[in-house]
């Protein structure tokens, strides 16, 4: 499968339904790097195919019989670009990253971040947890992977440390999907007695939901969707493809159970590689951000 290059400055929807960043609800961050990919490259070309893509998503959504553009959608200039063969250090991405985010919170913004690689969510759960000091929050992941390493290839912000960098903050997590560790992870998950649920339980025990959403403790939760989390039939446009994973409606509705029961402060979908010639994964991962979109206002009461 080969990589296909997007450079897409179109925002999220269309610039017909674009709000202007004062009036906008929500802001889509896109933030194409990669730096520590390890096995199919691409992903700093996902934001750009997602923007691309959402141009064909309907505004109505026949779930809820609503269109959601009228909350406000604003989309946000890349930041910590690598494309190009532009360089950005882990440190100065995760800064930037931070930096970013913590401004958009400031302003009172729902934001749904896009990578690029998933080493990204450190820098955005930073910025949540220093905004939050004295709300604990969950971090709720979809992902294959357990992402659960100390370091990988030399990195302690490789893309394969995201959550135990989370771990380290002191945050609680809820891994939803995964079907990948190493023995490392799977020490630290019992070490630890972290929350996880395997993509076999997903498959073959009907009460995995009501375990995963009874699992969350907090009010407040901050969802990371590594796309890789979702069965590869569905979307194969990702660096590191599992066999099995959620199939779409079992993802919606723990997504939607989520956002009625807690209040989401935040969320992002990372690690797009989008496939030349095929426009299904970065199509599916326009649709999931504007079922966010949708999930949140009906939350808020928007």
């Amino acid at each position: 499968m080969q990589v296909q290059t997007l450079t897409s400055s179109l925002p999220f929807l269309g610039p017909d339904v674009a709000a202007d960043y004062d009036t906008a609800r929500v802001v889509i961050l896109p933030i194409p790097y990669e730096a520590t990919t390890t096995y199919r490259r691409g992903c700093e070309n996902g934001p750009a195919a997602i923007l691309d893509a959402s141009q064909q998503v309907e505004y109505y959504d026949d779930d809820h019989d609503r269109e959601w553009w009228p909350v406000g959608l604003y989309t946000h200039e890349t930041i910590a670009d690598t494309r190009n063969g532009h360089h950005v250090s882990s440190q100065e991405m995760l800064t930037e990253v931070q930096n970013t985010v913590a401004q958009l919170i400031a302003d009172g913004k729902f934001v749904i971040s896009l990578g690029g690689e998933h080493s990204i969510t450190t820098g955005i759960v930073e910025a949540y947890r220093q905004a939050h000091p004295r709300e604990p929050f969950t971090v709720v992941q979809i992902d294959a992977h357990g992402d659960l390493r100390n370091e990988y290839e030399g990195s302690i912000h490789n893309h394969a440390c995201v959550m135990r960098r989370i771990v380290d903050m002191g945050l609680p997590t809820v891994q939803i999907g995964i079907r990948s560790i190493c023995k490392e992870e799977a020490d630290l998950i019992r070490e630890r007695q972290l929350t996880v649920i395997r993509a076999r339980e997903i498959a073959l025990k009907p009460d995995w939901m009501q375990r995963a959403l009874a699992a969350i403790q907090t009010q407040k939760v901050f969802l990371t969707i590594d796309l890789d989390g979702i069965d590869p039939t569905l979307i194969p446009g990702v660096g590191t493809p599992e066999p099995g994973g959620l199939n779409w409606f079992s993802l919606l509705t723990f997504l939607e159970q989520v956002f009625q029961n807690h209040e989401v402060i935040g969320c992002d979908v990372m690690e797009l590689a989008p496939i030349t010639d095929s426009v299904v994964s970065e199509f599916t991962a326009a649709k999931l951000v504007y079922k966010l979109v949708g999930y949140q206002a009906v939350a808020q009461g928007w």
